[in-house]
């Protein structure tokens, strides 16, 4: 198996990092500074006997190296700078984005592609348009990451293992995504049994403010441990057929009311991509949350003109 990833920042070296580590696939890592990506890509293959892993890694600066890659992750794009407006970095990573989409289509027609790249219900739906692959290969990484962060912290406040809890946040991926603490559960048993409301909506709070809390600590990056778990945790699921039902970004053509629209939903996640987008029975205020934020998905996507 082959995997690509294109970024070869933070979360696209952690992703490489976990697919090699744990013997998933060969890796090729893109980037367009010079020499970064086979910098990292060696660092990596002299860990490989320390870990004893026999998977190869490759560092490029252009797309010959990715041909016929089973997986394509795309990590590419730039962080919100000051001064900068939100139609400014989203016209910014769309043009990075484009780019890349197109070398994807090129090189690695059969790929299953996952989206990383911000705003990345955005991206994902651009992905899909320039790529012409059908909606089922083509996924956003959101709905994961923001459901491990809504585990953490119900284990954190808990102390339960991690293990035991089990979350589900739905919709676009940022302050409108909709955690839902009903399908949130320890062990099988409702959060509710263990917290009061005011506590559940703290923790949603923190969940949907997850990402700036560690811009925050930080002061010059972003988190990129977590999500490139969440991408590896998809990649796996993908290269293996594992079937795993996984809240992630994809096409909703009907479900949910929704039409024509990309966003966070639950489905099984298998050889081909999304082979299912599974629909919950949402109540009135939960199913008004999501289509709310759907809705500013599809503004963006008008803005660009897609």
């Amino acid at each position: 198996m082959k995997v690509t990833v294109v970024g070869g920042g933070n979360v696209g070296a952690s992703v490489a990092q976990r697919v090699v580590e744990a013997g998933l696939a060969d890796v090729v890592l893109v980037d367009v500074v010079e020499g970064m990506p086979q910098g990292k890509a060696l660092d990596l293959a002299e860990a490989a006997p320390l870990l004893s892993h026999d998977c190869s890694l490759r560092g490029a600066n252009d797309y010959e190296a990715t041909q016929w890659s089973d997986v394509v992750v795309i990590t590419a794009g730039v962080a919100r700078k000051p001064g900068m407006s939100r139609m400014d970095l989203l016209k910014t990573n769309a043009d990075i984005v484009r780019g890349v989409a197109e070398q994807v289509a090129q090189n690695s027609p059969q790929a299953i592609v996952v989206v990383v790249s911000n705003p990345l219900d955005v991206m994902t739906h651009l992905t899909w348009r320039v790529t012409g692959f059908s909606p089922e290969r083509v996924v956003g990484m959101a709905g994961v990451l923001d459901s491990a962060r809504f585990r953490a912290f119900i284990a954190m406040e808990l102390g339960v293992s991690v293990e035991d809890v089990q979350a589900m946040v739905l919709g676009g991926h940022g302050d409108s995504m909709v955690p839902l603490p009903r399908f949130s559960t320890v062990a099988g048993i409702p959060i509710s049994h263990f917290m009061d409301q005011a506590t559940i909506d703290r923790l949603i709070d923190r969940t949907r403010n997850a990402g700036a809390e560690i811009v925050a600590l930080l002061k010059t990056g972003s988190a990129y441990y977590a999500p490139g778990a969440a991408v590896y945790e998809m990649v796996e699921s993908v290269l293996r057929d594992r079937k795993r039902v996984l809240p992630c970004c994809a096409l909703c053509r009907g479900q949910y009311g929704l039409e024509n629209v990309y966003v966070g939903v639950p489905v099984r996640l298998g050889r081909w991509g999304v082979e299912q987008i599974i629909e919950l029975p949402l109540e009135a205020e939960e199913l008004a949350s999501l289509r709310k934020s759907a809705a500013e998905v599809e503004q963006a996507v008008s803005d660009l003109g897609l």
